[in-house]
């Protein structure tokens, strides 16, 4: 198995960092935090590669808020900065992982999306169903809170068998562990949509 050592400084060197705000930015200017951002853009990038550099960057809180998609759904999203240095990861850790992914996983890959996963579903079912000649099942299934319930310590564990570089580990965990150290409340705001989610199928219920 391939390792990969001596990435933190592609990483956090300032032109990944700039690269990363330009594909962070699509469709997103018009929102007010990075619209602010964006006003002292330089500045704001060379604060966080010198925080990145000198080891004292801190992931920040998140924002909580609900969308319809179409469910009611509560997403939490990092700070501006944050996710700048989310994509600027993501640049030079994907392709270390890229292909170790299965084939016909399409969610979130470059070249892969919502199109061409239908493409292939239709080409499977086809077979399956030689030709629509016999039935086919697919199973459609999701896991609840996904992300809240992923062992921290096995993906870490994971990433570690290909990365070897400590600084780059060390930047990796603060953004994983990020979600509950600096969010203690989530888990009482989780507790509140289920009760709120309880509430309304009971209401649902009675109005039967």
């Amino acid at each position: 198995m391939k390792i990969y050592k001596k990435l933190f400084s592609k990483i956090t060197d300032s032109q990944n960092l700039f690269l990363a705000w330009d594909e962070f930015k699509h469709g997103k200017r018009h929102k007010p935090d990075v619209a602010i951002f964006e006003l002292d853009l330089e500045q704001n990038i060379f604060d966080l590669h010198r925080d990145l550099k000198n080891g004292i960057y801190k992931h920040g809180p998140y924002e909580g808020f609900w969308i319809h998609d179409p469910v009611l759904r509560r997403i939490h999203k990092a700070t501006v900065r944050d996710r700048v240095l989310h994509h600027a990861l993501f640049s030079i850790l994907n392709p270390v992982f890229e292909p170790t992914f299965i084939n016909n996983s399409f969610s979130c890959r470059v070249g892969k999306g919502t199109h061409k996963g239908v493409i292939k579903a239709i080409d499977i079912m086809r077979a399956v169903s030689r030709n629509n000649t016999r039935s086919c099942y697919a199973l459609k299934c999701d896991i609840r809170k996904f992300f809240d319930s992923v062992d921290h310590s096995i993906l870490l564990s994971i990433i570690r068998r290909k990365i070897k570089d400590s600084q780059v580990i060390d930047l990796i965990e603060k953004i994983v562990r990020s979600y509950v150290s600096n969010n203690s409340g989530f888990a009482r705001e989780r507790e509140r949509e289920r009760e709120r989610s309880s509430h309304r199928q009971s209401d649902l219920a009675n109005l039967r």
